[in-house]
């Protein structure tokens, strides 16, 4: 959510990123919000001398009945009286308003850097950079759910059976390879000095509302019937809403910290489920990372979070590069994004694995994140997020570039402790 303050000071600015992030029909917000905060703030100021009167007048009356002036003090119960018959009515109007501005500020994007490239979809997304030599073997790559079922890794036909389209069982050493890449990931991100956090896997609505907007929360998730709770889509959620309503002290900052989870997704509006493979399913798992820090570190941080995700799968045997995302292809509380994309050898393409993000004071003032600085003034934060691993569609990858000619799957030096120092992985006898 952007400050209102520059609706106020300067339309125009915010117009002009909501024309470059191709949301023509939120135009209309904008003035409407601006009209009725004039409206709002107009409203509160007589609410507010309204109440002072009275309490002026009361003192008045008080005074007046003291001296046995009965009569005029009468007279001044009557016009406090008519004071206090209309404040309900102002103070109703009040909460009409708030909400009504509160509600298009929450659907108008934060604004976005100067340097994101301009486009309506992810086909504009810029390919910047390139890490590892992308490598296609002189030997059939066979379909990712095809080289998990020579390891009888993969069921999702049985997944079918008790849970329908868009799940799936993994087993034996496919299972193992899933733990351990979580488990590897949480340890590289700990020896990058982030702390470690198992949070709640649902979240209420409000802290919903904080972390993402409308259109994401519709599409992607899943209510529990009869409660005010809904279940992850990732973990940023619940440790960003960690830290709703609270003031933090400025010498916290930055606070960093890696989680693991389960996530679930409705995928509404995606490309489908994948009904033979892995890459887009309901139910998955996840190392994420995020920061909260002050606003002029946010950058820094965003640099330093997707050249982690690089570094990680480099480590694996994976080559990659860094897609940046344009503006239409940027969710609403993004000031910049960009994605993380592994080699196929199969397809012969890359596909996305990460997706690191700044979100500068979005989410925070959506929370009330804030921290007192050294002068006793409060600030927003800014918070940012990025995906370490995502098995098991990273899975996927790594199982491509690590497949040998034989069927084996070669397990990279920096994997092997979390497979009980097994160096690769071999076709089983079904």
């Amino acid at each position: 959510m952007i400050d209102i303050k520059l609706i106020r000071e300067n339309r125009d600015i915010v117009k002009e990123n909501i024309k470059k992030k191709f949301q023509d029909h939120k135009l209309p917000y904008v003035d409407e919000v601006y009209d009725m905060d004039i409206e709002y703030r107009k409203l509160k100021t007589e609410a507010d001398e309204a109440r002072s009167k009275v309490n002026a007048l009361s003192k008045e009356i008080g005074n007046l009945m003291r001296d046995k002036k009965i009569d005029e003090a009468n007279k001044v119960k009557e016009e406090v009286a008519e004071i206090k018959a209309k404040i309900p009515e102002m103070e109703s109007e009040e909460e009409r308003l708030e909400a009504e501005i509160k509600k298009r500020m929450m659907s108008i994007p934060n604004i976005i850097a100067d340097d994101v490239p301009i486009g309506e979809d992810d086909s504009k997304n810029v390919d910047e950079q390139h890490f590892g030599d992308p490598v296609v073997p002189d030997y059939d790559i066979p379909y990712h759910a095809e080289i998990m079922a020579s390891f009888n890794g993969l069921d999702k036909e049985a997944a079918g059976r008790v849970s329908g389209n868009g799940f799936y069982y993994l087993m034996g050493d496919i299972a193992r390879l899933h733990s351990a890449v979580l488990a590897y990931a949480r340890d590289f991100m700990i020896d990058k000095g982030f702390t470690y956090c198992i949070p709640p896997y649902m979240i209420r609505s409000d802290a919903v509302d904080g972390v993402m907007s409308f259109e994401e929360k519709e599409n992607m998730m899943y209510k529990i019937e009869g409660e005010d709770l809904y279940m992850i889509g990732t973990s940023e959620h619940s440790m960003i809403a960690k830290f709703k309503d609270q003031i933090l002290k400025e010498d916290e900052l930055p606070i960093t910290m890696t989680s693991y989870s389960p996530c679930f997704r409705k995928e509404v509006g995606a490309h489908g489920i994948e009904e033979r493979g892995i890459y887009r399913i309901h139910q998955f798992e996840k190392q994420e990372m995020i920061v909260v820090c002050k606003p002029e570190d946010s950058e820094t941080w965003y640099d330093k979070m997707w050249n982690y995700s690089v570094e990680l799968f480099r480590t694996l045997n994976i080559p990659v590069r860094k897609l940046v995302c344009c503006s239409g292809d940027l969710a609403d509380l993004k000031y910049r994004s960009c994605d993380i994309e592994a080699w196929s050898p199969r397809q012969k393409t890359y596909f996305e694995v990460c997706s690191c993000s700044n979100l500068t004071d979005a989410q925070a003032r959506r929370l009330g994140i804030r921290y007192k600085k050294e002068d006793g003034s409060k600030e927003f934060a800014h918070t940012l997020n990025n995906t370490v691993i995502a098995p098991p569609r990273m899975l996927i990858a790594f199982l491509e570039n690590n497949l040998q000619a034989d069927g084996s799957v070669i397990i990279p030096e920096a994997l092997r402790p979390y497979m009980g120092g097994m160096d690769k992985i071999v076709k089983k006898d079904k």
